[in-house]
């Protein structure tokens, strides 16, 4: 088994469950934080047409997300998923923290090559990534603070595609 934060659609046990091929909710820990970094939308997802999640060290901030204990098998699904071999995301040990615990080498990934400016996510992403974090019980305020921001980057998109056309 190893521990597995996700931030993005994987938090959504579903989707996961799409790339993975198995029930992946049996597999959730809980929410949990990852201090010192921040999240963005740093990533262009051709599969998905649009901008996706990346975290960015920060050391003021931090992200909630979702952990899971995944077996060994899966390993290799994951990293399929998350385009390791196709050179987007590497893998990065992080600790986390859940409700005064404290987990160390932690597995999540992070953009390898990220965008000067972020992009918006599409509709679907959105709501996976939303999905997953009300599902897997985030706070509720952070719940708010990333619908907020995916909204904001989705009319930015919107006025920038009516200006073009005017």
């Amino acid at each position: 088994m190893f521990y597995y934060f996700a931030y993005g659609s994987c938090m959504c046990p579903v989707d996961l469950k799409r790339s993975l091929g198995e029930k992946t909710h049996i597999y959730v820990i809980g929410p949990a934080t990852l201090k010192g970094y921040r999240l963005g939308f740093y990533s262009y997802s051709s599969l998905r047409n649009c901008g996706v999640l990346d975290v960015i060290k920060d050391e003021n901030s931090s992200v909630e997300g979702v952990l899971y204990q995944l077996p060994w098998r899966l390993s290799y699904a994951l990293d399929e998923r998350e385009g390791v071999h196709k050179n987007w995301y590497q893998q990065e040990l992080v600790s986390i923290y859940k409700h005064g615990q404290f987990y160390k080498d932690v597995r999540t990934y992070v953009v390898v090559d990220k965008l000067a400016e972020e992009l918006a996510p599409s509709d679907w992403y959105f709501n996976v990534v939303l999905r997953g974090a009300v599902t897997c019980g985030l706070p509720e305020q952070y719940c708010w603070k990333l619908f907020n921001h995916m909204h904001q980057l989705q009319q930015r998109h919107w006025e920038n595609q009516t200006r073009r056309v005017a």
